[in-house]
């Protein structure tokens, strides 16, 4: 479903302020896995997630989404692939459109347009329907402005907006990491139903590690543009921090001393 083949990008290249971004990057993701992501700052995370969207193009490599190789291929062509939710609830929603508006535009995402009316009766229903999965109340609320929304209401229509053609690829690129934590908590309960109703491929990049180790069927760990380690479904049942500790002095030689990546600990 999702493959990257000898990924590389380099930032300021041949200047005081070169930075090899991803160095190398092989992954591969079968139908339904659901990957998640952990690193420390600067390790490559959301760069790898920009180039798969397409907001970012690689220097050398291949980028493979369901059979079809789309390395060339503009963002907004690959958002018929692919769905993503961002760090900042504010992102992937337009504010000054109402709930129900916000859902027509998402539903339209991977469909010919028309003339047509955006939303008739029986689309609204299968709206609210949608909604229900939530538990939020925002099928009661459908001509409400987004933009009255709370941070973790419109983290959660961005989720279900961003799940609603059943992309491709899923990618989550630290989407609970600006809400409180019983916010944060209510996001990746939602993100699992989600996830599992749907069998969607899923990328997820986080910095809590106890959330990489909670959700999905396997685990990457990168640094300074690389995968430094990959644990399979099998392995990834038995795995603790402190395992991921170990294994990331065991592979650098140093201790893992990101501050964010350690708050979980």
């Amino acid at each position: 479903m999702l493959k990257l083949q000898s990924i590389n990008k380099i930032f300021n290249e041949a200047t005081a302020d070169e930075k090899i971004a991803l160095d190398h990057i092989n992954l591969e993701l079968k139908a339904g896995d659901f990957v998640t992501v952990i690193g420390s700052n600067g390790a490559g995370k959301s760069t790898m997630l920009n180039m798969i969207s397409g907001a970012l193009t690689p220097d050398s490599g291949d980028i493979v989404v369901d059979g079809k190789k789309v390395t060339k291929l503009p963002e907004f062509k690959r958002s018929e692939l692919i769905g993503r939710v961002f760090q900042d609830p504010m992102s992937g929603t337009a504010p000054t459109m109402t709930i129900e508006e916000n859902l027509a535009l998402a539903y339209s995402r991977n469909k010919k347009r028309g003339l047509k009316i955006g939303v008739d009766k029986k689309r609204r229903e299968y709206f609210k329907q949608s909604l229900e999965i939530l538990h939020l109340n925002l099928e009661n609320r459908l001509n409400a402005k987004v933009g009255m929304l709370s941070g973790g209401e419109r983290q959660a229509l961005s989720l279900l907006m961003a799940t609603f053609t059943k992309p491709s690829i899923l990618l989550l690129d630290e989407h609970t990491a600006a809400l409180d934590p019983s916010r944060a908590e209510l996001i990746t309960n939602i993100t699992k139903q989600l996830v599992e109703k749907d069998q969607l491929t899923t990328l997820m990049v986080t910095h809590n590690m106890q959330q990489a180790l909670d959700l999905g069927n396997r685990l990457i760990m990168m640094d300074k543009g690389q995968i430094i380690l990959e644990v399979k479904e099998a392995d990834k049942q038995d795995l603790t921090i402190a395992k991921l500790m170990d294994e990331f002095q065991r592979i650098r030689g140093e201790k893992l001393t990101s501050d964010r990546t350690l708050l979980s600990v």
